[in-house]
């Protein structure tokens, strides 16, 4: 009488299990996109099919309900769809307009790296940027520029110098000129040079020196941004400067410097000249042949923006 209502208990479940599995498939079934997909694959899909492809079809219409009422799936940011897979329906992800945009975004991002740079210079557009006929020039250039190293990026390509008064658009345009060049898939470094000084002469104590120089200086294409805004150790000038551009110089990596000062104020007023006050011209000069070598000298001109309203 026990193994009598033992294998009542065994049959009975196996009865309820049945028929919650003939509910769920009923439910699949009356799915609309799985109805579609049955209608348009007509010729190619029959019962026997429809049996061995149960487990994908169910996983489909349960992470597509998902997908529609935008709740976590199996895989978030993934529309899952139909396809045939030899003698079985199967079930593909494919990527959202969304993610692809999010990741293109991301990609873009990565290809522009800012050191110590404000925000709105990483936001930057050439488009955006204020053109009159003082500022067409260095426009041009950098425009000029962009195509050229876009057109044969492996051959050297010389950078631009720009120099100028406060405020007139000098970063911005740096800025602007990176954001394109990472659209079309190339990677720069933004560098503001005051503050890189700083933090080289603090990596000293913390044996961090070496892996931040040589980051910088290998970069692909190099914008170095405020040169001369500070008094400059012979140090800093020497072993700091003076080997990134002499690495530059070698390889024939395109180099980018902004300054408030032209090449000449730059090598007289400032690199010629040390923290102590000691003369150096000749070391300067040396530092001015790469940055010559490196760049060629763009006036920005304009009025001060920073001041406008």
């Amino acid at each position: 009488m026990e193994d009598m209502g033992k294998n009542l208990r065994i049959l009975m479940d196996k009865r309820n299990l049945n028929q919650h599995y003939d509910e769920l498939m009923a439910k699949v079934m009356r799915d609309p996109a799985v109805q579609q997909f049955i209608a348009a694959n007509r010729a190619a899909i029959d019962q026997p099919m429809l049996d061995r492809s149960a487990a994908r079809l169910y996983e489909f219409v349960t992470e597509n309900h998902k997908f529609q009422a935008k709740q976590t799936s199996l895989a978030p940011g993934y529309q899952p769809r139909l396809i045939l897979n030899h003698h079985f329906i199967d079930v593909t992800y494919e990527p959202t307009a969304e993610l692809v945009a999010a990741e293109e975004a991301k990609a873009l991002q990565s290809r522009v790296r800012s050191i110590n740079m404000p925000k709105n210079i990483r936001e930057a557009r050439l488009g955006q940027f204020y053109q009159d006929d003082d500022r067409f020039a260095a426009l041009d250039a950098v425009t000029l520029f962009l195509d050229d190293y876009t057109k044969a990026p492996k051959k050297f390509h010389q950078g631009l110098y720009l120099y100028g008064n406060f405020g007139v658009g000098k970063t911005y345009l740096l800025g602007a000129l990176a954001h394109e060049l990472a659209v079309r898939g190339f990677q720069t470094t933004l560098v503001h040079f005051p503050t890189f000084a700083v933090e080289m002469k603090n990596a000293i104590g913390q044996n961090d020196l070496t892996p931040k120089l040589e980051a910088i200086k290998r970069s692909r294409i190099l914008m170095i941004d405020d040169i001369g805004a500070d008094s400059m150790s012979s140090w800093i000038r020497d072993d700091v400067l003076g080997v990134i551009l002499q690495y530059r110089m070698q390889e024939e990596l395109a180099t980018f410097f902004s300054s408030n000062f032209s090449m000449q104020q730059l090598e007289r007023e400032h690199l010629s000249v040390t923290q102590r006050g000691e003369q150096e011209p000749l070391k300067a000069k040396r530092i001015m042949e790469r940055v010559r070598f490196l760049s060629r000298e763009v006036e920005l001109l304009g009025k001060n923006r920073r001041l406008q309203p």
